[in-house]
């Protein structure tokens, strides 16, 4: 007994600042929520094809889980302009002073891509098997699950000041099939391999505006040739600024186009390697490694252009000189309303590599911590590839972007490592309570942070519970809290709201101080029983 209190209070002791990836691990296992994640050394049933594997061969005869996991998402949003904004003469940015809106959340269907409906929570349901034959050594099974998601749609309020860095953003990674064979090398040692194989969706819809110095420059031009906006004959002899009539005055606080990719991938196979000891029943150790992949995506894209550059670029083709200041710059001959087609990305998912330890202070309180790697660094940035030249990329072309057939945003993550803890205390034989705490460091720097992926520096707090039934049936139920908060002043983040003459792909909120809080609520159960 001493000794087991003299690890839990070292174990307690060593508990440092943790690093993690928010998306990780959210709606995967309501046992493992409840334990903040910490169950790397005493994997939970069949949901250990995730966690470790080797925990599967703990289980013998066969058994059978139901999950259900409903989550909400809110991200608020306040905009406060600089008091020296100068966008090229424009300093009145509508959206200064303003708060983003209602978030709403979806999941995608595989083969079927994102349902119209929106909800203020979702709810995603899974299941899994496993089977050991009597005596045998071997379990096998097989797991539904989220491993990864994030949804944020603010569609709600067409004026939502956030639309111009995402209206519709969904990050998500479904296993629906997982082949996991474990193997009892001893009483104390086990073993187990993983494959799941996933259905991947990635999908954006925004609102695209370009507040940028000499788009802003030109706006001020044709307010002083052509305060109407109306062309001129000289105008039409020169360079045709306002050939565009009033739909062509460029305002660089206007929105230009609107963006809408959507891909997927619909067999992608990785696979999770793990290791369970068990020297003593109330101490084990546990380490897990799950491989990372370079999935390839394909979609569509469409590209909605508004009146406003269309026109402009109309009324520089139709003039005397336009066309060859056009030219020159690479400026599109025309841009059409509607241009759409097939796209391709290749986005690594990072591989992570998980230890964990489980120590009984007492026979009825269990403590569980976990460090981890993940090498989100991989996300330094990403490059999407279309099957033509996109028109309104190549008015691009005079800010240093060569290639009008692929857009790429630089991420600039970090890898990271995070630490995790829960405890269970038994009440009974048949209920135990949980809690769990993982704080996470987000692995997005603060210079690289932008609306697409408000993911802060957060905290995960859990609570949950077990009850056991006489027939060897168990319930889990957790519910979790997960919050954290930015605030990113003007001009210093170059994904977000620099102001500098090239920063044009993506920087929507040029000289805009951008403050805001990500705050996820999450419900878990689910009932496992042999059969």
């Amino acid at each position: 007994m001493k000794a087991r209190l003299l690890a839990a209070a070292g174990l307690i002791a060593a508990m440092p600042a943790a690093q993690a990836g928010v998306t990780d691990n959210l709606a995967t296992s309501p046992t493992a929520m409840a334990m903040g994640n910490a169950v790397t050394a005493d994997p939970p049933g069949i949901e250990s094809i995730h966690f470790n594997p080797a925990g599967l061969a703990r289980l013998t005869g066969s058994h059978h889980i139901d999950t259900i996991f409903v989550a909400s998402i809110r991200n608020p949003n306040r905009f406060v302009t600089a008091p020296d904004i100068d966008i090229g003469g424009f300093k009145d940015d509508p959206i200064n002073g303003t708060s983003s809106g209602p978030v709403r959340q979806a999941v995608a269907l595989p083969w079927i891509g994102i349902p119209k409906a929106r909800l203020p929570a979702v709810a995603v349901p899974g299941l899994g098997f496993s089977y050991n034959a009597p005596g045998s050594r071997w379990t096998f099974g097989t797991l539904v699950y989220l491993s990864q998601a994030m949804s944020m749609d603010r569609t709600k309020d067409p004026n939502d000041p956030a639309r111009f860095d995402g209206r519709l953003v969904q990050l998500q990674r479904l296993n629906y099939l997982s082949p996991t064979a474990a193997y009892k090398i001893s009483d104390t040692l086990r073993i187990g391999l993983a494959v799941p194989i996933a259905y991947a969706n990635f999908a954006i819809n925004t609102d695209f505006r370009a507040p940028n110095k000499l788009l802003g420059t030109v706006g001020q031009l044709q307010k002083a040739l052509c305060p109407d906006g109306n062309g001129t004959v000289i105008d039409t002899l020169t360079f045709g600024l306002c050939g565009g009539g009033p739909a062509g005055m460029v305002d660089p606080f206007k929105r230009a186009a609107n963006i809408d990719f959507d891909m997927h991938a619909s067999f992608d196979p990785t696979f999770n390697v793990g290791i369970l000891w068990e020297p003593k029943k109330w101490f084990a150790l546990g380490l897990v490694y799950q491989g990372g992949a370079t999935t390839t995506y394909t979609g569509r894209y469409q590209v909605k252009a508004d009146p406003m550059l269309r026109g402009f670029v109309h009324g520089l083709n139709s003039s005397l000189l336009g066309p060859i200041v056009g030219a020159v710059t690479g400026m599109p001959a025309d841009i059409p309303e509607y241009q759409g087609g097939n796209m391709t990305a290749r986005i690594p998912f990072p591989w992570r590599v998980q230890a964990g330890i489980k120590l009984m202070a007492t026979d009825y309180v269990q403590l569980n911590a976990d460090v981890s790697y993940a090498d989100w660094a991989k996300w330094n940035q990403l490059t999407f590839e279309f099957d033509e030249s996109v028109k309104l990329l190549e008015m691009a072309r005079l800010f240093g972007y060569a290639s009008s057939r692929q857009a790429t945003f630089k991420m600039g993550f970090k890898s990271v490592v995070n630490y995790s803890f829960g405890t269970q205390i038994k009440l009974t034989n048949k209920l135990s309570l949980r809690a769990g705490f993982e704080p996470r460091k987000s692995s997005i720097p603060g210079d690289k942070m932008s609306l697409l992926a408000p993911l802060p520096d957060t905290t995960l707090k859990s609570l949950g519970l077990r009850y056991r039934f006489d027939s060897g049936a168990e319930v889990n139920v957790t519910g979790s809290y997960i919050k954290g908060s930015y605030n990113i002043p003007a001009r210093s983040d170059c994904n977000l709201n620099c102001d500098d003459f090239f920063n044009l792909i993506y920087n929507p909120y040029a000289a805009t101080g951008v403050s805001g809080s990500l705050i996820v609520r999450y419900f878990g159960a689910s009932y496992t029983r042999p059969f």
